[in-house]
C-alpha cells in the first residue's frame, strides 16, 4: 500500500448530506483531515466532487431504498439538505435518520436549520433558549427536523449540534438582480430586523461545531450585525452603484413581491450569538458592512 493511500485509509470518515454552495465551501477544508463522502442527487456532479477530493454517492432523501449505502459509512455527518417542499413534517430527515440508525456508526451530527423556527419576535433580541414559534410551513418543517434529531440523538447516544442560520450572503448571493429590477422594500417604520451570515463564515461555523460543539447544543449561526431589511438593500445598492429601492407599505407590497419574500417581511428578530463566541469563533466578516467594504477595496 502506498503512503498516500495509507494516510487516506487512516483518516476519520465524514459524510455530507446535500452539498450545495455551503457544502462546496466546506469540502476543501474537510478533505484535509477526513475522508469525505458526499450524498448528492445529481449524477452530473460526481466528477466535480471527485476532483475536490470527495467520494460521491448518488442518493435521494425522498427515496429510502437509495440510502442503504450510508448506514455504516461515517461517524461524522453534516446534514445540509433542505426539507421537502410541502407539509408540516420533514420527511427527508426522517428517512435519513432511519438509514443512519441501521448502521449504528454515527457519533456526531451537525444539522443546519434556520432562524425561521423562532417566527416573528417583533424585533426582540433572540437567544437559543427562546420558545420556537414558526409562522409558516417552511419553519414548521425545520422545527420538526430539530425535534426528530434531538429525540434520535438521545435514543442512539449521538452528539447533535443544531445551527439556526439566518440569511446567507456572499459575493454570488447578493440581491443585485432585485435591485436592478427595482423591486421595492418596506417603509422604514414598517421594516423588519434581519440577520445575516457570510457563506464562508457559515462553512467555518459548521466545522467549529463539528470539532468543538457541545453535545445537544443549539447555536445561532449569525454574524454580529442587525439590519433592517431595507437598510441591507440600501447598503448593497450603494456598494455597487445601484439605485436604492423604493419604500412602500406592507399592503402596497403584497402584489409586488413573491409570497416567500412577503413571509420574510412579516418576521423581525435580532439574533444573539454569544454561544458561538464561546466556541472561540472569529468571523471573516463580523458584519455585512465589513464584507461590502472588502468588495469595494478589491
Amino acid at each position: 500500500m502506498s503512503v498516500s493511500s495509507s494516510v487516506t485509509a487512516n483518516q476519520p470518515r465524514a459524510l455530507i448530506i446535500g452539498c450545495g454552495d455551503v457544502g462546496m465551501r466546506i469540502l476543501p477544508i474537510l478533505v484535509k483531515t477526513h475522508k469525505v463522502y458526499v450524498l448528492t442527487t445529481q449524477d452530473s456532479k460526481k466528477s466535480l466532487l471527485r476532483s475536490m477530493g470527495a467520494v460521491p454517492l448518488v442518493g435521494n432523501l425522498d427515496q429510502r431504498h437509495t440510502l442503504k449505502k450510508i448506514a455504516h459509512l461515517a461517524p461524522y455527518v453534516i446534514h445540509l439538505a433542505p426539507p421537502n417542499q410541502e407539509g408540516p413534517k420533514d420527511l427527508r430527515t426522517r428517512n435519513l435518520l432511519r438509514a443512519l440508525s441501521q448502521g449504528g456508526k454515527t457519533q456526531r451530527l451537525i444539522y443546519v436549520s434556520t432562524s425561521g423556527v423562532y417566527g416573528d419576535c417583533k424585533g426582540d433580541f433572540v437567544s437559543e433558549t427562546r420558545t420556537l414559534a414558526p409562522t409558516n410551513p417552511r419553519g414548521q418543517r425545520r422545527m420538526d427536523a430539530e425535534q426528530q434529531l434531538r429525540a434520535w440523538a438521545i435514543y442512539h447516544r449521538v452528539q447533535v449540534s443544531i445551527l439556526r442560520v439566518p440569511g446567507i450572503y456572499a459575493g454570488n448571493r447578493l440581491p443585485i438582480e432585485r435591485l436592478k429590477t427595482g423591486t421595492p422594500a418596506l417603509k422604514h417604520e414598517e421594516d423588519v430586523f434581519t440577520n445575516h451570515i457570510h457563506a464562508d463564515d457559515l462553512a467555518r461555523i459548521i466545522l467549529y461545531a463539528l470539532y468543538r460543539g457541545s453535545p445537544q447544543r443549539v447555536l445561532n449561526a449569525s454574524d454580529s450585525s442587525w439590519l433592517k431589511m431595507g437598510e441591507y438593500f440600501d447598503l448593497v445598492a450603494k456598494t455597487f452603484g445601484l439605485p436604492s429601492p423604493q419604500r412602500l407599505t406592507f399592503e402596497e407590497l403584497r402584489t409586488q413581491v413573491s409570497s416567500q419574500m412577503l413571509s420574510f417581511m412579516k418576521e423581525s428578530r435580532r439574533l444573539q450569538n454569544e454561544r458561538l463566541m464561546e466556541l472561540g469563533f472569529h468571523f471573516l466578516y463580523p458584519t455585512v458592512e465589513d464584507f461590502l467594504q472588502y468588495q469595494k477595496e478589491k
